[in-house]
């Protein structure tokens, strides 16, 4: 069978071209391509930003025309390009291996502050014109500067050398598929389960006519069944709520089989109303996938703003204070304990370092101690982040509230080496006991906690706690109302929410020890 190729004729395109070409002759095709120029290539040297482009065709309707007309057989799209409807007689006849969905923060080396939020420094120009994009970046750096980025890959990375960005943010699968040197710069991966992709982001779509059986034979061959069944799930929210790239949406689905031989199925969302508002940030998980994009719609729209308290003291850098704010919730905190230094009269020497909350760094760096040759460990990002804020790097980060699982991760890293832990007095030590050998684990106590408990509205419709001292404390003047939830940062808080008889079903736990954690959680309710 020969089979023509339509693509674009950018450098990227005519990679995902040639990559389907090789699919296809494996197949027995005999395949040749069509370079097409589009209106969006075409718009790139306007001034116009691709948030007014993408998503609506502006990079695929010269290549639907060509199909319909027959001048080709298949168009290769990068698939988050692509409107969620085709036209009329054609169809997406499958997808490609999904290549890395991340986003990549590439930083010119002299804009570099490791203490700040992606280690990119204060007040930075960063280049970028997706609306998505936009509203992420704001959201977590509301101090930055957003320009308009255009062109392709390369011409995006010679702007970002020419210093006409101080940082520029592109996908990593471009990066990747054209195998560019980006060594000039510091990198920035983005999490996707924080810094969320575009729908289908890093997968290659392809088109053909609906009448066209022989060739959709040929694609079931060569598509990827599993991704396939999670991008569809992710530009079904897309399609739900009717937009494009114009739309500050990010949705990005992951499966997993547990331990019952069961696929479940994880999906993370964030949606703004505009790139320069806060956007809603949503992790969902099922097993039953049938109308997993409608009910996650309608709970984005029904969900409306609450009262809020959170057991701990409020500062406007917060991320979690700025982003409950941004949507319009009603926000007080205070911590129901107090904190009490302790002054560290010798040092074990150790190979790590490993800190199992905010205060424990807070209180041993405080304390200016000296220390060299060691490696770092942290229980989540949050300390992580605090970590960093005392110019440090953590060398592990455990990615589970599961204490006794980043446990016993950390200690299968350590091996026989020892581990100092500054801790509060009278901690559960949830960490330490996962070392086979306890002597390996050194406990140092830099602070105590002291109860403080107050009085909190009955009104409130959700309480955060973020220990289980805090728990402890909240029950000494309050109860829990029938109505009221509750978010447990971490498993030992939930076990101290239901020793006090709290109902399971009121309890939501974040899928991550950090600010952006608590607010998916409380947005879950």
């Amino acid at each position: 069978m020969k089979i023509i190729i339509g693509t674009r004729g950018s450098e990227l395109a005519i990679w995902q071209a040639n990559y389907t070409k090789n699919l296809l002759e494996k197949q027995g095709c005999e395949v040749e391509l069509k370079i097409i120029s589009t209106s969006g290539d075409r718009t790139q040297e306007w001034n116009t930003g691709f948030d007014k482009l993408e998503g609506k065709g502006f990079f695929t309707k010269e290549l639907e025309e060509e199909l319909l007309a027959g001048t080709i057989d298949l168009a290769v799209h990068s698939h988050k390009d692509l409107p969620t409807v085709s036209p009329d007689g054609l169809m997406i006849a499958g997808v490609s291996l999904r290549e890395d969905p991340s986003d990549l923060l590439l930083i010119r080396k002299n804009c570099v502050d490791d203490k700040k939020k992606f280690s990119l420094k204060e007040n930075a120009i960063v280049g970028t014109s997706s609306a998505r994009r936009k509203s992420q970046l704001l959201a977590f750096r509301p101090d930055v500067e957003l320009k308009d980025l255009r062109g392709n890959v390369p011409t995006r990375i010679k702007k970002l050398a020419d210093k006409e960005y101080d940082a520029i943010l592109i996908a990593a699968a471009g990066v990747s598929r054209l195998e560019i040197d980006v060594d000039d710069f510091h990198l920035e991966k983005l999490s996707p389960y924080e810094f969320v992709p575009a729908p289908a982001q890093g997968v290659l779509a392809w088109q053909i006519k609906e009448s066209n059986n022989e060739l959709l034979d040929i694609i079931d061959k060569i598509t990827d069944l599993d991704v396939l069944i999670k991008t569809n799930l992710e530009r079904r929210i897309l399609n739900l709520f009717d937009g494009g790239c114009l739309l500050p949406l990010g949705a990005y689905c992951e499966n997993e089989m547990d331990h019952e031989d069961r696929y479940k199925f994880k999906m993370w969302i964030s949606i703004a109303e505009s790139w320069n508002t806060q956007p809603k940030q949503l992790y969902f998980e099922t097993y039953n996938t049938g109308d997993l994009p409608e009910r996650i719609v309608e709970h984005v729209q029904k969900t409306k703003p609450k009262k809020v308290f959170i057991t701990r003291n409020l500062r406007d850098t917060d991320y979690l204070s700025r982003a409950l704010k941004g949507v319009n919730y009603s926000i007080e905190g205070k911590s129901l304990i107090e904190f009490k230094k302790i002054t560290i009269k010798e040092l074990p020497k150790t190979d790590w370092i490993f800190f199992s909350s905010k205060h424990a760094v807070k209180y041993f760096f405080e304390q200016k101690p000296k220390i060299e040759n060691v490696k770092m460990g942290c229980v989540g990002k949050a300390t992580a982040d605090e970590l960093r804020a005392f110019g440090h790097r953590a060398q592990f980060i455990g990615q589970s509230t599961d204490t006794k699982l980043v446990g016993k991760q950390f200690a299968s890293l350590v091996g026989a080496g020892k581990v100092l832990f500054p801790v509060a007095r009278e901690s559960m030590q949830s960490i330490q006991w996962q070392f086979p050998k306890r002597e390996n684990a050194i406990n140092l106590v830099v602070y105590a906690t002291l109860k403080h408990s107050i009085e909190i509205s009955e009104d409130t419709e959700i309480i955060v706690f973020t220990s289980p001292s805090n728990v402890e404390a909240f029950f000494e003047k309050n109860k829990f109302g029938v109505n009221q939830k509750a978010v447990a940062m971490g498993e030992a808080t939930q076990n101290a929410l239901k020793k006090k008889k709290v109902n399971v079903n009121s309890i939501r736990t974040p899928i991550t020890f950090d600010d952006l954690g608590l607010f998916q959680s409380v947005l879950h309710f």
